[in-house]
């Protein structure tokens, strides 16, 4: 396929993914992922920053679905009722995605670098939702809390649905983790 071929982006992903794992994610260099995917690095540059954001695209999105989910709760919504809508949204950025998820996930757990980037942008999907819970008028340490939490169900959530544990429609996963949340804490079983 030529260099001015359809689905660039997803041809360095695609390239991207197949080196990190036969590989490794640090003996791969972007001029390997372009010539794998039949473009030059410049192609490459013009898509990602580096090669860490092909496995980190979308990210923005995905907090910015979740914030804004959170934001537009009704105001009757207690705090983690607002977070719950956020995180349902959430698996619209990826739902459908299964196996890219899987891959992604496995070339990260295998690059402490990754993890640390990983956990890096979990911090600051917390940061925002504690954020958007105060603009609702949610006192500090409730929306601290309550974004942590959030947080806690977004990655368990993730784990199980690319594991294959549980359901896999991401908004009966969120709701049953949520609930079994509830069991933890001692209130009333969903």
């Amino acid at each position: 396929m030529g260099r001015w071929g359809p689905d660039t982006r997803g041809r360095l992903e695609r390239a991207a993914m197949e080196l990190y794992l036969q590989q490794g994610f640090e003996q791969t260099t972007v001029a390997e992922i372009a010539e794998r995917a039949g473009l030059t690095e410049r192609t490459f540059f013009r898509h990602y920053t580096d090669k860490r954001e092909v496995l980190f695209r979308g990210a923005g999105r995905l907090q910015a679905l979740v914030v804004n989910t959170v934001l537009a709760a009704p105001a009757s919504a207690a705090p983690i009722e607002a977070v719950a809508a956020g995180l349902e949204a959430a698996g619209d950025v990826f739902q459908g995605d299964v196996e890219r998820a899987r891959l992604r996930q496995t070339v990260i757990t295998a690059n402490p670098e990754l993890q640390a980037r990983e956990l890096s942008k979990l911090a600051t999907l917390a940061s925002g939702i504690a954020a958007a819970l105060r603009q609702r008028g949610t006192p500090d340490l409730t929306a601290d809390l309550t974004a942590e939490v959030g947080v806690v169900v977004f990655r368990v959530a993730f784990e199980r649905w690319i594991g294959g544990a549980g359901p896999q429609d991401w908004t009966l996963l969120i709701g049953s983790l949520l609930g079994e949340l509830r069991v933890v804490l001692g209130g009333a079983q969903a």
